[in-house]
């Protein structure tokens, strides 16, 4: 799947002392982890359809009434561009009803029409709430289509005509123009910025200065949550670090609020945030977010825990430093049962965090020792999901990198040898690459005790040699190389002590005990 170039590349994305300094601590590689990518169909959606349901209580003409009848996109250019008032706002929410309720809503017939720019003068006549409503209506549903469609909404001149419209004094109205330049924000990285560019923060930030946020329905300010999310969406770039800064006090407040929509819409927003440089993973550090995700990870609650151990996990790709402050926040009480969700992307994301906290320092390793982690994680390598495998493959492999020998004669206590050979049948090149260097690495902690026969018995006794004699033949050269270099160097006649002086290969040999005096220890 991946050949050596590739498998380097990860590696380079992690950080450790065993080896080049920038090798063991990954980013998150976008193009390869699924769980990792908030699609538009779960999770949190980039943009919304503002459904015909709503009609009932806001629209200021009823669907029952005497013009409720379908108009043609003829009789609607017309009506939008009469000089009657009540004949424009009547062909407005007949544009509005068409784009709202078919199953392929005729935008691009609409914006042919060149009725944007009529709606977008409409959004400006604050005497007449009602047409300013349905023209908003009108434009964040043809925003939520495609990115030509979002375009078209932009280009008329609809980003500061919504901002003005955030202050209007009609909620509805305001809650209108914040769900379409959440629209507009959610399409990508360039109209997100011009959002902001345009002050779009601001009437919003000023919405969420009240003493008491449940003054707003609660549609109300998951709407305003949503569209700050959108915000924070989307990479390169990502957005303004000055903007960033100025979000999170608000972000930080909503996160304590007790509505569960509003708070995983935060979470996610917190996720974007932390998805980039340990710069900007600083920012959020800094604003105080970490206790209060470490706080949520315990909520039981799906659509809150995925984002909070997305962000969780972000920021332990960071510095050492921000990783403890995710450890001294109390996170990895939390991860026995992550580790044994029973949603397998939940097992997965936990344990591609933990493959970044063991790629820390020596006292990290052990914080997840004695958090009871290392035998769940053998556990995930003997029988869990293959993707899960993957991830508990490279937390294992980071922490015989960056672990003592005693942390790594531990390991071997739980029994890690036997599954770890066992997934050398994987026909991932890639993993079996990272295998091989994990046992490389047990191979040079039990060298430091003069006990790399025991180690070779031990590996013997899991049909290891044979499985890694096998890969000489693999495609793949670097497996080849790895294999060999194995071989050559711990398992060659020179290497080989007469049998007759080779301890018998018992359990209790074998178990890399650790005596209690550690400072002589021995495998």
């Amino acid at each position: 799947m991946f050949a050596r170039n590739d498998n380097g590349a990860r590696l380079t994305q992690f950080k450790n002392k065993g080896k080049d300094v920038n090798e063991l601590r990954r980013r998150r590689a976008e193009a390869n982890v699924e769980l990792r990518k908030a699609k538009k169909d779960d999770q949190i959606l980039k943009k919304r359809n503002v459904q015909s349901l709503l009609d009932g209580p806001t629209s200021p003409l009823q669907e029952n009434g005497p013009n409720a009848q379908h108009w043609s996109l003829e009789e609607i250019v017309r009506g939008v561009n009469s000089q009657n008032l009540d004949v424009q706002l009547q062909a407005t929410q007949a544009a509005r009803r068409l784009i709202s309720r078919e199953s392929h809503p005729p935008i691009d017939s609409i914006i042919a029409a060149n009725l944007i720019p009529r709606f977008v003068s409409f959004l400006a006549l604050s005497e007449f709430p009602p047409i300013q409503f349905e023209a908003a209506w009108a434009l964040t549903n043809i925003a939520s289509g495609t990115s030509a469609q979002t375009s078209a909404v932009v280009e008329g001149g609809a980003i500061p005509a919504f901002i003005s419209l955030v202050a209007s004094p009609h909620p509805h109205i305001s809650e209108q123009a914040i769900w379409a330049l959440g629209n507009i924000a959610g399409d990508g990285p360039n109209f997100r910025d011009l959002v902001i560019k345009h002050g779009g923060l601001n009437p919003l930030l000023s919405l969420l200065a009240v003493p008491d946020l449940n003054m707003f329905p609660s549609c109300y300010l998951r709407n305003v949550t949503w569209t700050l999310s959108n915000l924070c969406r989307n990479k390169n770039p990502a957005p303004p670090l000055v903007a960033v800064q100025q979000l999170l006090p608000a972000l930080v407040r909503l996160l304590q609020h007790n509505d569960r929509e509003i708070v995983a819409d935060i979470c996610w927003a917190v996720s974007y945030l932390t998805d980039g440089s340990n710069e900007r993973i600083e920012v959020v550090v800094q604003a105080g977010l970490v206790p209060l995700l470490v706080q949520l990870l315990a909520c039981g609650e799906l659509s809150i825990v995925t984002p909070v151990l997305r962000s969780l996990g972000n920021i332990v790709t960071g510095t050492d430093e921000q990783t403890q402050c995710v450890l001294n926040a109390g996170a990895l009480a939390m991860f026995p049962s992550l580790l044994r969700h029973h949603k397998p992307n939940i097992q997965k994301e936990a344990a591609w965090t933990v493959s970044n906290i063991t790629a820390g320092k020596d006292t990290q390793i052990q914080e997840v020792v004695n958090a009871g982690l290392m035998p769940i994680l053998v556990d995930i390598l003997h029988q869990g999901d293959y993707k899960t495998q993957k991830e508990a493959v490279w937390a294992v492999t980071n922490y015989t990198s960056g672990g003592t020998v005693e942390q790594v004669a531990f390991l071997v206590q739980c029994e890690v040898l036997a599954p770890l050979l066992n997934l050398l049948n994987a026909k991932d090149s890639k993993i079996i690459l990272v295998i091989l260097d994990a046992i490389c690495n047990i191979f040079q902690r039990a060298h430091k005790t003069g006990e790399i026969e025991k180690l070779c018995i031990m590996i013997e006794e899991l049909d290891g040699l044979e499985k890694i004699e096998a890969l000489q033949s693999h495609d793949n050269e670097a497996v080849y190389k790895s294999s060999l270099n194995i071989i050559e160097r711990f398992f060659s006649d020179k290497n080989e002590a007469d049998e007759s002086v080779v301890p018998e290969a018992t359990a209790d040999n074998f178990t890399f005990q650790l005596p209690k005096d550690q400072s002589t220890f021995k495998f």
